[in-house]
């Protein structure tokens, strides 16, 4: 699975609100976690559209978060960025069938989803910022194996 450049900028954006009660303008959001501004603020806009965010205009104004930190997956931020998180040629991984030898293939696509559930469902935005991630987290980031790349 790949974390396009749009949903790690949501979520370093998503960070830095859960951080504060203030609100904060999208310049300093850009410039607090080394963004490009433009970009960030098309991602903004769509996660004010997913009710992630509220914004206000105005000397005061700026974004901050929806809802409590504790209430916003990281599985929340994908999918109002990029729709369902395990799709198969964007078809939902249940709904498919396959045939002769890859007849089971199914079975692995909804356990992949299954699998990513575990953590991006249970990991909060406040999680994150006070580094307490649950144990559906560090069960993996405690396996050595975790921290190399296969090629």
């Amino acid at each position: 699975m790949q974390i396009p450049a749009k949903a790690d900028y949501a979520i370093r954006a998503l960070l830095t609100l859960a951080s504060t009660t203030e609100s904060v303008s999208a310049e300093n959001l850009a410039h607090e976690q080394g963004l490009p501004p433009k970009f960030l603020g098309a991602i903004l806009s769509d996660l004010r559209r997913g009710g992630i965010v509220t914004s206000q205009r105005g000397a005061e104004g700026g974004f901050r978060l929806a809802k409590a930190p504790s209430e916003i997956s990281i599985a929340d931020v994908l999918r109002v960025l990029g729709g369902p998180m395990a799709g198969v040629r964007g078809m939902r991984p249940e709904t498919l069938e396959y045939a002769g030898a890859a007849t089971h293939l199914r079975d692995v696509w909804v356990a992949v989803r299954a699998s990513l559930r575990v953590v991006l469902e249970h990991v909060s935005l406040e999680d994150i910022v006070s580094g307490n991630l649950p144990d559906g987290v560090t069960k993996f980031t405690g396996d050595p194996d975790a921290w190399h790349s296969r090629t």
